[in-house]
């Protein structure tokens, strides 16, 4: 359970760091033309610092052995940031594309219970 657990921490981690990079590395103006709903520049900038700090959370706290607690409440986290994406999606009126953040959400989800129940750090 442990290498299933690290294989999807690392996939997740690099998923929301490239995520949340491109987030901060495009323009707002360049993203907002790309929504089909409209979302506050804010929001978006918060998304994106949320998506990379989720990520390092997922990988650092386990790996360091420093407050190794961290991680499932990061997954936790990053759960609560793929409910909103999956609704967003859903509410755009595109059921097909809604199932890439529910599948992702789903693996956070997993880590979460995983490393909370399933396969806490032995001290």
């Amino acid at each position: 359970m442990n290498v299933a657990l690290w294989i999807v921490q690392v996939l997740l981690t690099l998923l929301f760091l490239w995520a949340g990079g491109i987030k901060l590395v495009l323009p707002i103006e360049e993203m907002m033309k790309q929504m089909p709903l409209p979302l506050p520049g804010w929001f978006l900038l918060f998304t994106a610092v949320v998506e990379v700090l989720g990520a390092l959370g997922l990988i650092l706290p386990w790996l360091l052995r420093i407050r190794p607690g961290l991680t499932p409440l990061a997954a936790a986290g990053l759960v609560i940031v793929m409910i909103g994406a999956t609704a967003y999606t859903l509410a755009a009126g595109d059921v097909a594309s809604a199932l890439m953040p529910l599948v992702v959400g789903l693996f956070c989800a997993f880590v979460a219970y995983g490393r909370w129940r399933l396969a806490p750090q032995r001290g």
